[in-house]
């Protein structure tokens, strides 16, 4: 599903000079795979996901996504690659707080092929549990119920790749629980694979799988004291 070869990545540092922030020799995870890599703040593990999504350009490398190398599309066409693949959940949400609940989950749909889909939206916004709030604001919502808008906006395109930024950060530990086994539930369900980052020991002990982020990246590794 996802195989990363030679990626790189770096940018303008205060003083003009360029800091690679990423170089990873090789990275791969399975259709359906579940994997979390362990990383504290600053060990580029953010910039790693917005590369895989097609957020930020690569500087060279490949990231190839079911057969299609993200990293050597132009930036419309890696829009359209990640509303057709990929599913983003991010720490702080990042919920259009003008738009309702249920239109932040459509909206998640729109650039997709199949497009925006009222039925699937309100179906998946009843089962994290807010099919009573589809017409709610996310600033009327608790952190958790924001939470849960988020996953339900990240699978409405029926993702083959998962990715989870830090996804129980801002929350506490009853809905970081609930939060981090309603995303693998439905990751397992629609038989996406899901890539999780995370610095809490307690959501890294959820899988069978951890890396320590460091041993893939070598800028990390390069750069620490």
């Amino acid at each position: 599903m996802l195989d990363v070869r030679e990626l790189r990545k770096s940018f303008t540092g205060p003083e003009g000079a360029r800091v690679e922030v990423v170089r990873i020799p090789q990275f791969a995870l399975a259709a359906g795979e579940e994997r979390a890599l362990r990383g504290e703040s600053g060990c580029g593990k953010t910039t790693f996901l917005n590369l895989v999504a097609g957020i930020l350009a690569a500087d060279s490398g490949i990231i190839s996504i079911d057969g299609t190398d993200m990293a050597a599309l132009p930036e419309p066409a890696r829009d359209r690659l990640r509303a057709a693949k990929l599913g983003y959940i991010f720490q702080t949400f990042n919920l259009l707080q003008g738009y309702t609940v249920i239109e932040n989950v459509v909206l998640g749909m729109s650039f997709s092929p199949g497009g925006a889909d009222f039925r699937r939206a309100r179906e998946l916004l009843g089962r994290v549990g807010l099919g009573h709030r589809l017409e709610h604001f996310p600033r009327q919502l608790s952190t958790g119920q924001q939470q849960r808008v988020a996953v339900a906006r990240a699978l409405a395109n029926r993702p083959a790749l998962v990715l989870a930024d830090e996804p129980t950060g801002n929350l506490d530990r009853r809905n970081s629980r609930e939060s981090l086994a309603l995303i693998r539930e439905a990751c397992r369900e629609n038989g996406a694979a899901l890539l999780l980052v995370s610095h809490d020991e307690e959501v890294l002990r959820e899988f069978g799988r951890v890396q320590d982020f460091a041993s893939l990246n070598v800028a990390a590794a390069e750069g620490a004291p």
